[in-house]
């Protein structure tokens, strides 16, 4: 099976992928050049980065901002700032706090902490992203570039985090509506029955958004996850370590991709060795990862940045111009 073909796409429904590995192993410069590629290919692409450390803008040579920029035809991508994500979060507490005067301050403080606790508000804004994105279906790939190993499993995992917050909420607000109700006479500061119908109204909405990630997320015919490796112990074991965390999530992992592999045409001596080392390490790959689709990519001459750099990678991981892959099918 070609790498292109462990993606999968549905007529009408966003595909999601999210692209993974131990730091340094090449994660952005894979995301990227797979966005390119499938641009280049017909699917309206966008790339989210989720990485507080951001490189997608070094990956393009384009000045990224936390909103969909665009790169190419059909192309756009954004990189999360954690800044901007916390503004936008107390904005809503304030828009909360401003439809429920009555509701306890104390409580208010408590959902802020909450936004800056693990997973932190880099996950929290990517997680939200992902709700965003979810339900509109506007492209037809959103490809995460994924934060090292750690951030990416807490990211995983909020879902479950967020939904077991948002039930506390809303008995909290059902409570407090009750409260408002039977004192309503004598407090009138507890609000309008209306406003806290829409209150509780908007949490029961983000309930359900957060239940239908979690089904899109554990359905492999949408969402999948890409692992990137370097043909070291290091990486190979963290991979495997992750792979079983994400199966834990029941999230499906489907494609290995090895990177930065000594061509063997390189005659140094020092070349030679590492070379040896790497063919090794490639059958533990194999012997770890077999049962999925295994992809590699030779240690580049140059630096991989530009549009150029990024098209030669994406070519060869999924095939150039001259096969017949220009229109991809939905399924």
């Amino acid at each position: 099976m070609a790498f292109r073909d462990v993606f999968k796409f549905n007529k009408g429904k966003t595909t999601f992928v999210f692209i993974g590995g131990k730091g340094g192993v090449g994660k952005t410069t894979i995301s990227a050049a797979t966005a390119l590629w499938f641009s280049r290919h017909g699917k309206k692409t966008l790339v989210i980065s989720t990485d507080p450390a951001h490189s997608l803008s070094d990956s393009y040579e384009r000045n990224i901002g936390h909103n969909p920029t665009p790169i190419a035809e059909n192309l756009e991508a954004l990189e999360i700032d954690p800044e901007i994500a916390m503004q936008d979060y107390q904005v809503k507490m304030k828009e909360q706090q401003a439809i429920n005067p009555g509701m306890d301050m104390g409580m208010m403080q408590d959902q802020m902490d909450m936004a800056s606790m693990s997973p932190g508000i880099d996950e929290a804004a990517a997680f939200d992203k992902f709700l965003q994105y979810m339900t509109t279906d506007e492209y037809d790939i959103v490809i995460f570039d994924t934060a090292p190993t750690g951030h990416t499993l807490r990211l995983l995992s909020f879902p479950e985090m967020m939904d077991s917050w948002v039930g506390k909420m809303i008995t909290v607000r059902r409570q407090i509506g009750s409260m408002a109700k039977a004192f309503k006479n004598i407090m009138p500061f507890m609000g309008d029955e209306e406003e806290e119908d829409k209150a509780l109204e908007d949490m029961e909405d983000t309930k359900k958004r957060i239940k239908e990630a979690r089904g899109i997320m554990a359905d492999p015919m949408r969402t999948s996850f890409k692992t990137v490796v370097i043909p070291e112990e290091m990486s190979i074991y963290e991979s495997e370590r992750a792979m079983e965390a994400l199966h834990k999530f029941n999230m499906y992992t489907d494609g290995v991709i090895v990177n930065q592999i000594q061509p063997e045409e390189a005659d140094c001596e020092f070349c030679a060795a590492r070379r040896k080392i790497q063919q090794q390490r490639l059958k533990t790959i194999q012997q770890k990862f077999g049962e999925q689709v295994i992809a590699e990519i030779p240690l580049q001459k140059h630096e991989v940045k530009g549009m150029d750099r990024l098209t030669e990678i994406g070519d060869i991981l999924y095939g150039n111009h001259s096969e017949e892959v220009k229109a991809l099918p939905m399924n």
